[in-house]
């Protein structure tokens, strides 16, 4: 491991193990050196931290953090990130705002402490772009390497406390050129009206400055052929598995997924199954579940009450074991997909994973890993001891959001979620189960319409940022414009605050529930 002590984005001191700075440009830019210093130990650990929190560096915890080398990891103790918060009037991901009391996944990197294998940084197969701004460069690093499959963290263990650090902040100059370097090119034109509407501020010279700059994402690329360097890796023999089923009027479907279950060369320990019946007086019609035998343990609860949320919940307070498989009852697995699934956790050191559904068989072999934006509550392994004190919201009961919702309470628990596209699930797309009633909605008789849906506000509410809620709202403007009958601007934009304003309403009675 090497250290870097910087101030004024220059090398101001280096300690580490076995080495000497011989060959080494100390003017050169920090990200310029960083290269350097890779190419001279390829094989090494690189940190760099700011000379004012130099004491407070947590060194002796910093390799332990490290499940692998396919990671880049910092951590900014500032309440403020160097890009200013208007970024979130352009992305609508859960990296934009960060816990930074827990390991956090996200993009937004910075200067103050970090840490990167030198091998993920010869990789890269255009080093062309090494900003003099540190921070610029490490932003922009993660940004572009995150959908590569780089796992890329806030990690407040970096350092041994809290601290008041003074962070680099950009301009309104670096924000708009980091969007036309790294989004679609509508996305200037939309920051540019957002500010306007929104802050009252008018950014034409930096928009003109943007367009001189071209985007990295096009050309940006990984060669990393060893990305596993596997620091506690346990057999996963010794894990036990619960299987969560919320299931209502699918028994065929429930049935054989039970006996891919069945079928499996890793048995789960228990299937929790959650049947739903809203009819007083029915029984369960799942008679397959005692009038035949299982690997493992079934533990099935008959409720007269619909809704996902609920029945999951109730399934959450039933699992007792080391992982937790949330699972639909219209899927299909091969015979080794738990324990492929379980291997590739192991292997990369992750406590929460959401797979690839497919409707159709394929024969594609891809095998992607990259941090996910949200959470299939219907194909994802979780870690048991991530899910204490979590649960499905009822205020999303028969709306949307519920999925999203789970993902972030796991996050800001410092449980990241990856996506795994291999093993896959095939999910069958069952036609609605039986005893299924649409459900009455308390907005349903407004005379004003709420939009977007308020279980969707409610997930703006709860997990944006201010900035993105707003940047939301442009969108879904534009977006459903063309789809409604007000065809005058002025007149649609007047119901469409109406409209924005009952869904906020809708939203916290939800959030009541």
């Amino acid at each position: 491991m090497i250290i870097i002590y910087h101030k004024n984005n220059k090398v101001v001191e280096l300690k580490g193990s076995d080495f000497n700075s011989f060959g080494l440009e100390m003017n050169l830019s920090l990200s310029a050196f960083l290269f350097d210093l890779a190419k001279i130990y390829p094989d090494e650990l690189l940190v760099w931290c700011h000379e004012n929190v130099k004491e407070h560096l947590n060194i002796s915890e910093i390799e332990k953090l490290f499940h692998h080398k396919k990671m880049l990891i910092s951590y900014n103790p500032s309440i403020s990130q160097f890009l200013n918060k208007s970024i979130g009037y352009v992305e609508q991901s859960p990296f934009i705002k960060v816990n930074s009391e827990v390991m956090f996944p996200t993009w937004q990197m910075s200067s103050c402490v970090g840490a990167v294998y030198s091998e993920l940084l010869l990789s890269l197969k255009n080093k062309k772009s090494l900003d003099v701004n540190f921070d610029y460069f490490l932003c922009s690093l993660a940004k572009l390497a995150m959908p590569k499959g780089v796992l890329c963290y806030s990690e407040p263990k970096l350092l041994k406390h809290k601290i008041d650090f003074k962070n680099n902040k950009s301009n309104r100059y670096t924000l708009f050129r980091f969007v036309k370097q790294h989004y679609k090119f509508r996305w200037i034109f939309l920051l540019f009206l957002n500010l306007f509407l929104y802050e009252r501020k008018t950014s034409l010279f930096p928009f003109l400055f943007s367009l001189f700059y071209k985007n990295r994402a096009k050309n940006f690329d990984l060669n990393f052929d060893n990305p596993y360097l596997i620091v506690d890796k346990k057999s996963i023999y010794g894990y036990s598995l619960d299987v969560i089923i919320p299931t209502i009027g699918r028994k065929k479907y429930l049935y054989d997924f039970l006996l891919d279950l069945k079928g499996q060369t890793f048995f789960p320990t228990r299937v929790i199954i959650i049947e739903q019946n809203p009819i007083s007086g029915n029984i369960s019609e799942l008679d397959f579940l005692t009038n035949q035998e299982w690997p493992f343990e079934i533990l099935h609860t008959f409720i007269n009450q619909t809704g996902a949320c609920n029945a999951r919940n109730i399934a959450l307070k039933q699992v007792t074991s080391d992982w937790v498989f949330f699972a639909d009852d219209d899927i299909r697995i091969k015979s080794n997909f738990i324990e492929e699934t379980l291997k590739k956790i192991n292997d990369l050191g992750v406590k929460a994973v959401s797979l690839k559904c497919i409707e159709n068989e394929d024969d594609s072999n891809e095998d992607t890993v990259f941090q996910w934006i949200t959470f299939g509550s219907g194909s994802s392994f979780v870690f048991s001891e991530c899910l204490k004190d979590s649960e499905f919201l009822k205020g999303y009961e028969f709306g949307y959001g519920e999925d999203v919702d789970f993902g972030m309470q796991l996050r800001n628990r410092g449980c990241d979620i990856l996506y795994f596209s291999s093993p896959k699930i095939l999910h069958l797309k069952a036609p609605i189960g039986g005893f299924r009633t649409k459900p009455f909605l308390k907005w349903q008789n407004d005379t004003v319409q709420p939009k977007p849906s308020p279980s969707v506000m409610l997930y703006l509410l709860l997990h944006f940022t201010k900035e993105q809620n707003l940047g939301y709202k442009t969108i879904l403007f534009f977006k459903y414009y063309r789809l409604q009958n007000i065809k005058n601007p002025f007149s649609y934009f007047a119901y469409f605050k109406k409209q924005w304003s009952r869904s906020r309403f809708w939203a916290n009675e939800l959030n009541k529930a």
